[in-house]
């Protein structure tokens, strides 16, 4: 997709939400929009999937008569085929094009609403079709209420049926026009759409919408992270998975992730990472998305895995109930992270799952790096006992959505190839100003990712600190103990100033006296 076409998606994309905007808060405008936007891909994959079953036949899946014999055999028949293909099914008329082309009649002309056009009623039907469709077969916890968030019924959508319907046939309207290019393997302007909503209405919506978004810069440093020395992965985790951005971009930089796993625990973030999924191609049976608390019900306990990436909430709250020091995810560090901020809490957890084989990924406050109490005693024993820890890279302020503090990555590894040291790459200068928010650019990502996979010590931006060095500084990670990044001041010649200031006085009195020979030939008292 070059950036001509890709700024035309945009500004489109963008004109979809502005038909909505004002009705609604961002973040309830963009579930509307990304459930259209689900529907239409859940479509248009069935038309493509349903006419290459008929090919041989001559007809196509717009054509089939569903009430005739012949319409219901052909029906029947491609109904099991889909559930297994596809994992869902949808019938000819209930093809997003197909409500669309009803949908926009009533949008050119108010007054013709009539039950022929009056589509509300037979788009919540089909949504509850779709979901209905997997009951049974193997696919029905990946499709189970994923549109529970698109209430069609809501007054924010208009006062009146008709106003409501008319509101939803615009948006529909507008979606037909973009061609998802699903024919074309190389294509993702799906993907490019998907992230694109859910990025700008994080920027928009502030901390809630930020909270499930990580800039896509930042997932790129993870996900090359992860993936370094690797062509291939058997897995890949994201214990906080928000929308599952992070975790498809992993699979970017491999040639194959055999399956996605993630948690999430409110509920309308886990049905956009599962829609995340099946937009982007991720077959039902390839990923496993669970939605718990996941420091309080972890869902994929007794499982390891090669790659495990996560933006965790900041400081969060959990319980950190005693009960926990029985649990294997914490018992051996014989302190839990505190109940204000459980940063630790989500490392000590991904640890726990991290294959021996496997990388680590997580951002982190800089008070992880050096907070005392527990956490001390916490980041002490990953680093004295286990000796997992990797590298540490400090990232610029103001990088993420809702928050302009500073951030650090720490990178952890189970069996270290270089097992004597620690790398500390301090990144926290290397960005752009946009707006209101810092971004990293190809040459800042590129720095830290050739730095890291290096492992080598440029002056003042990485130092490879010895795990001895670590201890005297009682394991403090506080990023500029190690990288020096002092820049030597220019010495200033005082007695070159003093010559300077002389000059300015003498020049000063001369122009004062120019002034006093003015006043005193116009008569005029002298203003000094």
């Amino acid at each position: 997709m070059s950036e001509d076409q890709k700024k035309q998606l945009e500004q489109q994309l963008w004109n979809i939400a502005n038909t909505l905007r004002g009705k609604m808060d961002a973040d309830e405008f963009r579930d509307y929009i990304l459930g259209f936007i689900f529907y239409k891909y859940l479509s248009e994959k069935m038309h493509l999937y349903a006419n290459e079953i008929l090919k041989q036949d001559g007809i196509k899946y717009e054509d089939i008569k569903e009430s005739t014999a012949d319409g219901k055999a052909y029906l029947t028949a491609i109904h099991e085929e889909a559930l297994i293909k596809l994992g869902y099914f949808l019938k000819p008329s209930e093809l997003f094009s197909e409500i669309a082309k009803r949908g926009n009649a009533a949008a050119e002309d108010e007054e013709a609403v009539s039950k022929s056009n009056f589509i509300l009623g037979d788009l919540a039907k089909i949504l509850a079709n779709i979901e209905q469709s997997t009951m049974g077969t193997d696919s029905q916890d990946e499709f189970d209420n994923l549109f529970e968030d698109l209430d069609l019924t809501s007054t924010k959508l208009g006062r009146t049926e008709s106003a409501k319907n008319s509101l939803i046939a615009k948006v529909l309207a507008h979606l037909d026009k973009i061609d998802f290019k699903l024919e074309d393997v190389n294509s993702d302007v799906l993907g490019d759409a998907y992230e694109y909503l859910i990025g700008k209405f994080a920027s928009g919506a502030g901390k809630t919408a930020g909270e499930f978004y990580t800039p896509q810069e930042v997932s790129r440093i993870l996900a090359k992270l992860v993936t370094t020395g690797k062509t291939k992965l058997k897995s890949v985790y994201d214990p906080t998975c928000g929308s599952g951005s992070l975790l498809l971009r992993v699979a970017k930089e491999v040639k194959e992730v055999g399956k996605f796993y993630g948690q999430e625990m409110n509920r309308t973030t886990y049905n956009l990472a599962r829609m995340n999924m099946i937009l982007h191609d991720v077959h039902y049976s390839r990923f496993d998305i669970r939605q718990e608390d996941t420091l309080e019900q972890p869902q994929h306990l007794g499982q390891e895995f090669e790659a495990i990436v996560a933006n965790p909430p900041f400081s969060a709250h959990w319980s950190a109930s005693t009960l926990h020091m029985s649990d294997d995810r914490f018992s051996q560090y014989g302190r839990l992270a505190p109940k204000s901020t459980a940063d630790f809490a989500f490392v000590q957890h991904m640890v726990h799952h991290l294959a021996d084989n496997g990388t680590m990924a997580v951002v982190v406050a800089h008070g992880v790096l050096f907070r005392g109490g527990a956490e001390g005693h916490i980041r002490q024993y990953l680093i004295e006992e286990k000796n997992y820890l990797d590298a540490v890279i400090g990232l610029p302020p103001n990088l993420f959505y809702g928050t302009s503090i500073p951030t650090a990555i720490l990178v952890f590894k189970r069996c270290r190839e270089q097992p004597n040291d620690v790398l500390f790459i301090d990144a926290s200068s290397g960005f752009e100003k946009v707006g209101n928010q810092n971004v990293l650019q190809d040459e800042h990502i590129d720095l830290i990712i050739s730095t890291y996979r290096q492992r080598e010590t440029i002056d003042k931006y990485s130092y490879l600190a010895k795990l001895n060095e670590i201890k005297e500084n009682d394991y403090n990670l506080n990023i500029p103990r190690y990288v020096d990044t002092f820049e030597q001041e220019e010495v200033i010649d005082l007695d070159a100033i003093a010559r300077e200031l002389q000059d300015v006085d003498d020049e000063i009195k001369e122009t004062n006296l120019t002034i006093a020979d003015f006043c005193k030939q116009l008569g005029i008292k002298q203003p000094f």
